[in-house]
C-alpha cells in the first residue's frame, strides 16, 4: 500500500531569482568572446599541426632522427698488397674493438680486473676510461685479436660491447717495412705504399641506417643496406725473397761496421721494376711502439749526399761521346795532384800515366778533372740532368728528395772540377741506382716502377750504345785485380760498378771522421739484368772505403738476386780473393 502522507508531501521548486549570480544576465559579448577564443585556439592548433606535418615536416623528421636514428658505417675490406709473385706483403684480418657505455658499467664489478688483464691495460687506466658517465660511448681498446675478444665476451660484463673492424698484418715485418708502410687504427695509410696508394686500397665503405634504443642497441633497419665495396689488391714489383736478402745483408754490414744506418736498392735493368728497397734500422709494422724518426726514415729516398766517385763514369762517358778520348787514351796524372783556382785536388796515391779506362778503374780524381775541364759547364750540367740528378724520382713515395744540382751558369772552375768527381751536388741512393741504368741499358735511362710490369721499359738515350758499353767495361775493371772494389766480385757472375766514399757534410764544412760509403754496380756485365746500389752511413769500425764496406753487400745481394731471377751464371771461375784494395780518391 502506498503511503498517503507521502503522496500529500508538497514538491520543492528552485527559485533562481533567490541567487544574485544566477539571476544576473550574461552579456552577449562574453559568450561570443569565449567562442571566438576557442575558435582561435583550434585554428592555432590546426596551423601548428599543418606546419609540423606539412611545411616544417623535413625539419622535425630530421630532429627526430637525430634522437633515435643512426647511420652505421660498414667498413670496406682494405685491398691486399702482394709482391710480384703473389706473396702477401699486407692483408686485413678481422679484429674486434672494445667499447663501453660508462653509466651502465659497474665500477666495482669483480671481472673488471680480468678485463684489464686481457686488454693488457692497468686497472686504474681502465677505470679512468669508464669514469665519465655523461658519455654514452667510449672506446676502451681498438683492434683486439680475435681470441682475446672471445675471452672478453665470455666475461659478460654489462655495458661492455664489441665492434667488428679490420686490422692490417705485415708478414714480412722489418724487411719490407719501408716499402709497404702501415695504417693507423682507422685503416688509413700512414707510410710507404699504404699511404701512397691509400685511396686505391681503401675501397668504399657501405652504410646501414638503423633505429637504436637508449642503450645503443639496434631496434630495426629503416633503410636498405648499402654494401661496402672492398679495395682491390695491389701487386708490387718487389720480390719478397730479394727484399729479405738485401735487408739481411745490409743489416749485417751496418752491425759489423758499427754504422749509423744504411740502404740498398735493387732494380731490374730490363723492366725498370724495383725488386728491393731496404733500409736499416727498420721497425716492425705489426708492433709500432715507441718508433723513432731513425727507424721510420726511408733513407734510400729521403737522404741525399754528395755522390763522390760514382759520378766519374758519367764524365768518362761524356768525354767518349764528344770524341775527346777513347778508352785507351793516356792521361798524365802525375804528380798525383792538380791545382785549379788556388785549390789543389789530389789522388789518394800518385799513378802517373793512366788510360781513360784505368782512370775509372783506380778512381783517379786528377784524371777525371783533366777530362772534365775540357768540357763546358753546360755540357756537364745537361748530362747530369739527363741522368736524373736534381730531379725528384717519379715514384709515389712521400718524402722522395730531388737532390741538388745548381745551374751551370754559377759554376766557378774549381766547382766544375769538384763536380766531376761528385762534390758540389747531391743525390739519393735511389737516384744513383736509376742513373746507372744508363750503363746497364746501353746508354738509355729507363723509368722506374714500383708496380709489377713485365714489359721491357723504354727510356731516353743519354749516351750512344757503344760508349755506354765501353764505360760498362771500365766498371768491370774497377771490380777486378788492382781496382777499387774487388770485394764486389760474385761467384759465377761477372759484375762491374763504382765505389764512393765521402766525408759527411756538417753545416758549411765537412766532418773529419764521418763518412758515407757506397757502391753502385751492374750484373752480369755482358747482358745486364740488375742494378744494385748500397750505402752505409758512418761506418765506425776501422774501415770506411766503399770498396771495403759497401761492395761486399753488393756481392752477396747480386748473387742471391740473380739466382732468384733464374739468371744463368756467365763465369766458370771463382772471384779472386784479394787482401788489398786500391783506395779511391775522394
Amino acid at each position: 500500500m502506498s503511503n498517503p502522507r507521502a503522496d500529500q508531501r508538497p514538491s520543492r521548486s528552485i527559485n533562481y531569482s533567490a541567487s544574485p549570480l544566477l539571476a544576473s544576465k550574461t552579456p552577449v559579448w562574453r559568450s561570443k568572446f569565449i567562442v571566438a577564443a576557442l575558435a582561435v585556439a583550434f585554428a592555432g592548433l590546426a596551423g601548428r599541426a599543418a606546419y609540423v606535418q606539412v611545411f616544417g615536416n623535413e625539419f622535425f623528421q630530421r630532429q627526430g632522427e637525430v634522437r633515435f636514428a643512426r647511420t652505421l658505417e660498414l667498413p670496406a675490406n682494405r685491398g691486399r698488397i702482394l709482391d710480384r709473385n703473389g706473396l702477401l706483403l699486407a692483408s686485413s684480418v678481422v679484429a674486434q674493438s672494445i667499447w663501453a657505455i660508462p653509466e651502465d658499467v659497474d665500477k666495482s664489478h669483480p671481472k673488471l680486473r680480468d678485463l684489464a688483464r686481457l686488454l693488457e691495460m692497468p686497472l686504474p687506466e681502465l677505470k679512468k676510461k669508464l669514469a665519465n658517465e655523461d658519455k654514452t660511448f667510449v672506446w676502451v681498446k681498438r683492434q683486439v685479436d680475435e681470441p682475446v675478444a672471445k675471452q672478453i665476451a665470455a666475461l659478460d660484463i654489462k655495458g661492455i660491447y664489441q665492434r667488428r673492424e679490420y686490422k692490417r698484418e705485415y708478414p714480412e715485418g722489418e724487411a719490407a717495412a719501408h716499402v709497404v708502410g702501415f695504417t693507423n687504427v682507422e685503416d688509413r695509410g700512414q707510410e710507404g705504399v699504404e699511404l701512397a696508394f691509400n685511396k686505391q686500397l681503401a675501397g668504399k665503405n657501405g652504410s646501414r641506417r638503423v633505429i637504436k634504443d637508449r642503450l645503443g642497441r639496434v631496434v630495426e633497419d629503416v633503410r636498405d643496406v648499402v654494401p661496402p665495396v672492398d679495395g682491390p689488391d695491389l701487386q708490387l714489383s718487389i720480390d719478397s725473397k730479394v727484399q729479405f736478402f738485401a735487408y739481411e745483408k745490409l743489416r749485417d754490414a751496418v752491425r759489423l761496421h758499427k754504422a749509423k744506418g744504411g740502404s740498398a736498392v735493387v732494380l731490374d735493368a730490363q723492366t725498370g721494376e724495383v725488386l728491393a728497397l731496404a733500409n736499416y734500422p727498420s721497425y716492425n709494422p705489426n708492433k709500432r711502439v715507441n718508433l723513432s724518426g731513425e727507424q721510420l726514415r726511408n733513407r734510400a729516398l729521403t737522404d741525399s749526399f754528395e755522390p763522390g766517385s760514382t759520378m766519374k763514369p758519367f764524365i768518362a762517358a761524356l768525354a767518349l761521346e764528344k770524341g775527346m778520348v777513347k778508352p785507351s787514351t793516356p792521361i798524365q796524372t802525375a804528380p798525383g795532384r792538380i791545382t785549379i783556382g788556388g785549390s789543389t785536388i789530389s789522388d789518394s796515391h800518385p799513378h802517373g800515366v793512366l788510360t781513360v779506362a784505368e782512370v775509372i778503374k783506380v778512381s783517379s780524381n786528377v784524371g777525371t778533372v783533366k777530362m772534365a775541364m775540357q768540357m763546358s759547364p753546360r755540357e756537364m750540367w745537361e748530362t747530369y740532368a739527363q741522368a736524373g740528378f736534381g730531379q725528384k724520382p717519379h715514384l709515389p713515395f712521400p718524402g722522395a728528395v730531388s737532390g741538388r744540382l745548381r745551374p751551370y751558369k754559377s759554376w766557378r772552375p774549381i766547382e766544375q772540377a769538384t763536380m766531376s768527381y761528385g762534390y758540389g751536388l747531391s743525390a739519393s741512393l735511389f737516384q744513383l741506382a736509376q742513373a746507372y741504368t744508363i750503363f746497364a741499358r746501353d746508354g738509355e735511362l729507363i723509368p722506374i716502377s714500383l708496380l709489377k710490369n713485365d714489359a721491357p721499359a723504354t727510356g731516353v738515350h743519354v749516351f750512344g750504345a757503344a760508349n755506354a758499353v765501353a764505360v760498362r767495361q771500365m766498371l768491370a775493371l774497377a771490380t777486378g785485380p788492382g781496382g777499387t772494389a774487388p770485394k764486389a766480385q760474385t761467384i759465377g757472375y761477372s759484375v762491374g760498378g763504382k765505389t764512393g766514399t765521402a766525408h759527411k757534410q756538417e753545416g758549411k764544412g765537412y766532418s773529419g771522421n764521418k763518412y758515407r760509403s757506397w757502391f753502385v754496380g751492374i750484373a752480369p756485365i755482358e747482358q745486364p739484368r740488375i742494378v744494385v746500389a748500397v750505402m752505409v752511413d758512418e761506418p765506425n769500425n776501422g774501415v770506411y772505403f766503399g770498396g771495403l764496406v759497401a761492395a761486399p753487400v753488393f756481392s752477396e745481394t747480386v748473387q742471391q738476386t740473380l739466382r732468384v731471377l733464374g739468371v744463368q751464371p756467365d763465369m766458370n771461375v771463382k772471384p779472386q780473393i784479394l787482401t788489398e784494395t786500391v783506395e779511391e780518391s775522394f
